[in-house]
């Protein structure tokens, strides 16, 4: 009886010890220690197939020297007959599963919705919309609010919350409204609980009227695209070559009705030589200039998605005009003693570059590669002769890979930041047909710059095309690794951020 008593007082000052860490913890928690792991895919989306995070993925993980996974999910897996009202408790099972794995390993779980009720970045896409629709929202905060049920009482430091995958381009007002509304769901249920939201323009950049609400923030690790997602087919395979450290030049260049966007890109002190444009996506029929020193040096059209030399033909309705990359490419001659070259899209919508090339005398070749950023124009380029690297360079000299990414991808966070907002970087990593040296110093850069921010990271993924496990890549001489194809090079590379 005595020795029951003892039990019995122990296990209520065990509860009483775990809730009062809980409470502890409270809206304002903050993990320890930087997050690094990786996103799981078990249930990323429903095709069919079985839901399941192996225990092993957990247990290599943690082996491997990471604390983080990330588990993206698609409602659909856990909804009953395709109603988004009826939640089957028993197909949460391997979510369950996860959470205990992260806990027996010691990773970090997060789970997102990464197709939510109301919201995808996926195709098909939702038949109702989180951002406009009163009863999406709703369905939407009762997922969440069953989840906040379900784990209450898992500490912070071995669950959080991700509340949607990578929002569009939404105004900052309306994602203010429905990230209060998500958020709310949750703490009605679980006050302490520890939430993350992805940034606008698909992680891009931070939510300011998500700042008063007490949750932290994900941005993402993938520009450019023309690294991250070199050849991948669900973004329309991207023609431009990767380059890093990044282009000093922009695409597309735009025609006259895209003012004040239709600014040509100049080129200063070239040599003579034989000039070759290779074209990306044209938007219509775009006829293209070049001159020198004022002097027409060639000047092309091309008619989207007629004749030969077109792939990826869409016509797209909301602005009445077809859309379609070219293979082609295009030459002339520029004049001996030309000293500025400009190139424009003289009549037309938009047209994308992929390369420029000047060919000297002897065979001696110049490129200038171009990084595809809408919206954006150039500053004048010089020619810094063809044994510079690179050979084409901004005025103020090359751009570094760090100062392209402290600009281009945290600048944008800079307020997030001065608020003091926990900021981590959801997703990053590159496509298995991006050239692995290039990738790993690409990665290299960003790994560094977070390092220095303090930012925690997940790459996708961890067995398959962007991860260090089972990759696919052809230029990567792997490691067997319990049974699987280990890229020792990435991996080292990670353990060092």
């Amino acid at each position: 009886m005595r020795m029951r008593s003892v039990g019995v007082w122990a296990a209520a000052l065990w509860v009483c010890a775990a809730w009062a860490a809980v409470s502890a913890e409270g809206p304002g928690w903050r993990p320890e220690a930087r997050w690094r792991g990786f996103n799981l895919l078990g249930m990323f989306q429903k095709h069919g197939q079985k839901a399941e995070f192996p225990e092993e993925d957990f247990r290599l993980i943690s082996e491997l020297g990471f604390n983080f996974v990330r588990l993206p999910m698609d409602y659909r897996f856990w909804i009953r007959d395709g109603d988004w009202e009826r939640i089957d408790e028993a197909a949460l099972a391997p979510v369950d599963a996860a959470v205990a794995h992260g806990r027996k390993y010691g990773l970090h779980v997060q789970l997102c919705f990464h197709r939510a009720p109301g919201y995808t970045v996926a195709k098909p896409p939702e038949p109702r919309d989180l951002f406009t629709d009163a009863e999406a929202l709703r369905v939407c905060c009762a997922h969440w609010a069953f989840f906040a049920r379900r784990y209450k009482g898992v500490p912070n430091r071995e669950l959080s919350f991700n509340l949607f995958n990578e929002p569009a381009d939404v105004s900052d007002e309306a994602y203010g409204r429905v990230g209060a509304a998500l958020v709310a769901a949750i703490r009605g249920e679980d006050p302490g609980r520890f939430i993350v939201a992805d940034g606008i323009a698909w992680g891009g950049r931070p939510a300011r009227s998500l700042f008063a609400l007490g949750v932290g923030q994900a941005t993402r690790g993938y520009r450019p695209m023309s690294i991250s997602h070199y050849l991948a087919s669900w973004v329309g395979t991207p023609s431009a070559e990767p380059v890093w450290p990044p282009p000093a030049a922009v695409s597309p260049l735009y025609g006259a009705g895209k003012a004040p966007l239709n600014v040509p890109l100049v080129v200063e002190e070239l040599p003579a030589g034989r000039l070759t444009v290779w074209p990306g996506v044209v938007s219509g029929k775009v006829r293209l200039l070049v001159e020198a020193d004022g002097r027409k040096a060639c000047d092309f059209e091309l008619d989207a998605g007629k004749g030969p030399g077109w792939t990826n033909v869409v016509y797209k309705s909301e602005w009445k005009i077809t859309q379609a990359r070219s293979t082609a490419e295009v030459s002339c001659d520029l004049p001996q003693g030309a000293r500025r070259l400009t190139v424009s899209v003289a009549a037309g919508d938009w047209a994308e570059l992929s390369k420029l090339t000047v060919t000297a005398s002897d065979g001696r070749v110049a490129a200038l590669h171009f990084a595809q950023e809408w919206g954006r124009t150039n500053a004048p380029l010089r020619f810094a002769g063809f044994g510079a690297s690179p050979a084409f360079q901004a005025r103020g000299g090359a751009l570094s890979g760090a100062d392209y990414l402290r600009k281009e991808a945290l600048g944008p966070w800079q307020p997030a930041f001065d608020a003091g907002v926990f900021v981590m970087v959801g997703e990053f990593g590159a496509y298995n047909r991006t050239p692995h040296a290039l990738t790993l110093a690409w990665m290299e850069d960003n790994l560094r710059l977070w390092q220095e921010r303090g930012l925690g990271w997940a790459l996708w993924n961890f067995r398959g095309a962007f991860g260090v496990l089972d990759s696919g890549r052809s230029d990567v001489a792997y490691e067997p690794f319990h049974g699987h194809q280990l890229d020792r090079k990435m991996l080292d590379l990670l353990l060092r951020y």
